[in-house]
């Protein structure tokens, strides 16, 4: 089989390349045009195999795209390639707008071009997986809900709202010209290779640099956790075993405060590391209460029963043992954070101009 994967020099899709090339035979083929979040670093592992190749090219770019896929010849398309951080939508809508809803709308273009040249034996084959988030659904809060495939859309922030569009446009391809599109909803990713602009890197990363440890408003926003190798081996299981015009939502069944989560950080570095920068005790005492974000949703929580009743995916971490790992994974790779530092970010928190 043979995967193009766009977005797979990112934090999601490296981690999906690097599952489908260390743990089958397919070939896959990269797009991505490497903003400040695609790293090719992250793929090192991989980049030497002879069923990795990679390609750097912007979605919206529909001549590019359609050379690709002439060249290429799919047999399924992951679509990753997003601007996906919500305080920069905040600050700067725009881009989210071209990548996430025009960007998605000629890939699917130029993938059903190429799709309507096809054998009707490899069309019906032909899978398109458009990878989104549980942001789409809004915010649980005051209740003990859970976001289910038929839970209606409600975003909050511009990166959801332009998530919902792609969403949108993805299963209207589907019913309008029969194109085999499959979606994914997920929880909140965390895990290695993390750019460290979101907030477990961010704060693992702050600590180790005893700066403060910003928490959005109180920090009792609740995520449901997904620890990204988990969810890069769910979404091969849909890729290759899903079926066309379905949707599923895939989850960690790891409800969190993010204050909560703050504090276990801190209570693992503790553990880990004897140094601590000048004038704590505890890597807790860099904990700092900042202003909270426009239109923060409260809590986000996945039901992913269907996959694993349908396809057969659980996770495997639990967030104790995921967020171990995490933390383990970025004491050990400081040569990747460093050089993510010293190039095109700072360790700021990003997207908020006030």
């Amino acid at each position: 089989m043979k995967i193009l994967i766009t977005g797979g020099a990112g934090f999601i899709g490296s981690a999906v390349v690097r599952h489908v090339i260390d743990n089958t035979h397919d070939n896959v083929l990269v797009v991505d045009s490497l903003t400040y979040a695609g790293n090719l670093e992250s793929l090192v592992s991989v980049s030497d195999n002879s069923r990795y190749e990679f390609a750097q090219v912007n979605i919206c770019d529909r001549s590019a795209l359609d050379a690709v896929f002439a060249t290429f010849q799919p047999d399924a398309v992951m679509h990753l390639a997003a601007e996906s951080h919500v305080d920069r939508s905040i600050d700067g809508p725009a881009a989210f707008i071209e990548t996430n809803i025009v960007g998605t709308y000629v890939l699917l273009e130029a993938a059903r071009h190429f799709w309507s040249s096809l054998s009707e034996e490899k069309k019906t084959a032909f899978r398109f997986h458009h990878i989104s988030t549980d942001e789409v659904y809004g915010d649980l809060h005051g209740t003990t809900d859970l976001f289910t495939e038929t839970t209606p859309y409600a975003p909050s922030s511009p990166y959801s709202a332009s998530k919902a569009s792609s969403d949108h446009l993805v299963r209207a391809w589907q019913r309008t010209y029969g194109f085999p599109t499959i979606v994914t909803n997920c929880s909140n990713n965390y895990g290695p290779y993390h750019f460290p602009e979101k907030l477990i890197p961010l704060i693992i990363l702050n600590a180790l640099s005893g700066k403060a440890l910003p928490v959005y408003g109180d920090g009792a926003q609740i995520r449901d956790w997904l620890f990204v190798e988990d969810h890069a081996r769910a979404l091969y299981k849909v890729v290759t075993e899903g079926v066309v015009g379905e949707t599923y939502n895939i989850g960690g069944h790891n409800e969190r405060k993010n204050i909560d989560v703050v504090k276990t950080i801190c209570g693992l570095l503790d553990e880990l590391i004897s140094d601590k920068p000048a004038g704590i005790t505890h890597f807790s005492e860099l904990i700092t209460f900042v202003k909270d974000r426009p239109g923060h949703d409260m809590r986000y929580a996945i039901d992913a029963t269907k996959i694993d009743q349908e396809l057969g995916w659980k996770p495997q971490e639990t967030f104790e043992s995921g967020i171990r790992k995490t933390v383990e994974w970025y004491l050990n790779n400081e040569n990747w954070w460093r050089r993510v530092q010293d190039g095109s970010y700072a360790g700021e928190r990003l997207g908020l101009t006030d």
